[in-house]
Order: C-alpha cells, then structure tokens, then sequence
C-alpha cells in the first residue's frame, strides 16, 4: 500500500508522529531517543522510523521543507496509515528580542499569507491553529520536566529569501501577531483540521532577524535535544 512518496506499509507507523524538517534530524533522533527501531521508509531519502519510547510505539518521520512538502506527508501519513497525531519539530527564526537562539516555542495557531489551504479545500482563512489536547498535554509536560516553553503565534512562510522591497519582517509583528517564522505549520494545522486529526508544533529559535544569535546547521540537526525530549515524553500520553 506504498504511496508515491512513503514506502511504509500499512502498521508500520505508530498513532503518533514526530515530524522534523530535516531527515538527518529524524535518524538522530531515532537512533537516540527509540528503542527497536525500525527504518519504514526512505523514499526521496525522507527517512521514517517506528521504533519505542519508555515502551511506547512511536515514529519520527522527517516532512521536508515548505508548505507543499509537509502537506503532501502530513496528508497520507493521516489518511493512508491511520496516524492520529503529528507533533513537529522544527527550527524558526525569531522576530522579535525576548525570543533567543535555543528557546523552545510553541505554537498556539500559525500566520500565513499562503494559498495553500485556499487551493487545498476553498478554506480563505489566514490562521490555522493546533490541536488543544496536543499543546495542553505538551504544556503538562513541559511543567512536569521544568522546561521554559513560550507560547506564541508564529509566522508560515512560502518564502526564504524575500525581497527586502517587500516590506520588512515586522510588518508580521505588528500586523498579524507572529514572534517567529518557520515554513510548515499552517499547511499541517490545516490537514489535521480537515481531516479531523491532532497536531501540533514546537519549535527550537534557531537565530533572530533582531539579535545576533545564530546556529549551524549541525547545531540544528543534532543539538535541540530539549525540545525532542518534550515531544517524547508528550507523545506517549496522547
């Protein structure tokens, strides 16, 4: 039952999904954190594992970069393998300055200027939001764990690189509320909400448009062990 972009079967993934951007940021974490770890796909070497967490099925699959990226797995992860909730994990740059490098953010609904939920089911709305069980359980967590999370609306964007004749960033600050920016959210917030799913995304500041505060990609891949930890340690309870 391989879809075009997954080589799983049907089983292979566990109900909850841990999805980072990066696929060498899904094998460390699979080889770290899980235990009877089993790579499922490796289509487009976007890697997929289901392996265990104090027990727990869990899976960590990597969504690639961008909106069009994370819909296309985000969707057959939710309708071809019968996963109920995706957690992301991911790098954002921050906004604004009371958001540093290695800060762990949690979104409570995403910004976007994007099409792809127009295009996607009609849908003209410009914030998507979270699954409310996922982020209270990620909070409890969180508290638990004694780890700082800030909860903000963030910005999703179609574009990396935008012209600086377009207006500056802030104009997401003080028009639409966003304090960070990332590239996915909005597209998972709204599959999981067209298709009656939970998701979720936390976020590790990974530099600042307004600080110089800055990482490596090999920081990015292999160091926001904080946040990867609270995802864990969420996903077995939901």
């Amino acid at each position: 039952m391989a879809t075009p972009h997954n080589g799983a079967q049907k089983g292979d993934f566990a109900k909850t999904v841990l999805m980072p951007g990066d696929p060498l940021r899904a094998k460390f974490i699979a080889e770290t954190f899980l235990d009877d770890v089993k790579l499922v796909t490796s289509v487009r070497n976007v890697y997929g594992y289901t392996g265990t967490y104090k027990n727990v099925p869990v899976s960590v699959m990597a969504s690639g970069m961008g909106m069009p990226s994370i819909g296309i797995y985000s969707y057959e992860l939710y309708t071809q393998y019968d996963v109920e909730n995706i957690i992301r994990i991911g790098s954002a740059g921050s906004y604004v300055p009371d958001l540093h490098v290695y800060d762990v953010v949690l979104a409570n609904s995403a910004y976007s200027g994007s099409s792809f939920a127009r295009v996607q089911n009609g849908t003209t709305d410009d914030v998507m939001y979270p699954s409310v069980k996922i982020n209270d359980t990620i909070l409890k967590t969180a508290k638990i764990l004694d780890i700082p999370v800030k909860v903000e609306r963030i910005h999703s964007s179609d574009v990396f690189y935008e012209e600086a004749t377009n207006g500056s960033f802030e104009r997401y600050v003080t028009d639409h509320g966003a304090k960070a920016v990332e590239m996915e959210s909005f597209a998972l917030f709204h599959n999981a909400n067209v298709l009656g799913k939970g998701a979720a995304c936390l976020l590790t500041i990974s530099d600042s448009f307004v600080l110089d505060e800055d990482t490596t990609a090999e920081e990015r891949q292999n160091s926001f062990t904080t946040m990867m930890k609270l995802a864990l340690e969420a996903a077995i309870q939901l």
